[in-house]
């Protein structure tokens, strides 16, 4: 009986050893490195409407997806593309490995619908980006001046 014990415990610990090793920094699964940049908010110049643009960056060896957007200035936020000046809504946008998601003015672009406050110039509006892999991340927006044209060209 006490050589069956040792010979259990030996086995379930070369299969922790085992599982370990695949976990170690150099041989763990890839994930995604998200982080957010250039983010900003026109002020609006409806009373229940507004545009939101970002760039999602992803240093990461596998891709994501962003899935949602809320944030507590609007009722809804809802994410768009815009091809050939056509706008469409989207319920998701991929995030490459190695790679970004551009929201621009004229192309992809975040919508903030049935605003409850105004946003102003100088405040910011904090938003909560949803991700299909790497859950979710919390973003201060600045609120710029609605004729706002980054450097950075979005």
């Amino acid at each position: 009986m006490r050589r069956r014990t040792a010979v259990l415990t030996a086995g379930a610990l070369t299969g922790t050893l085992a599982l370990t090793g695949c976990s170690g920094s150099g041989a763990g699964p890839k994930r995604a490195e998200l982080s957010v940049s250039a983010s900003y908010m026109p002020q609006p110049v409806s009373a229940d409407m507004a545009a939101g643009f970002l760039t999602i960056t992803n240093k990461g060896g596998t891709g994501d997806e962003l899935t949602s957007v809320s944030s507590d200035v609007a009722g809804e936020v809802t994410m768009h593309s815009t091809t050939g000046g056509a706008m469409t809504e989207k319920s998701s946008f991929p995030i490459p490995a190695h790679g970004r998601l551009v929201f621009r003015s004229g192309g992809n672009h975040l919508m903030f619908e049935k605003l409850k406050r105004a946003p102003k110039q100088g405040q910011k509006v904090t938003l909560k980006l949803g991700f299909a892999k790497s859950g979710s991340l919390t973003v201060e927006m600045p609120v710029r001046p609605t004729t706002y044209n980054p450097s950075t060209g979005h």
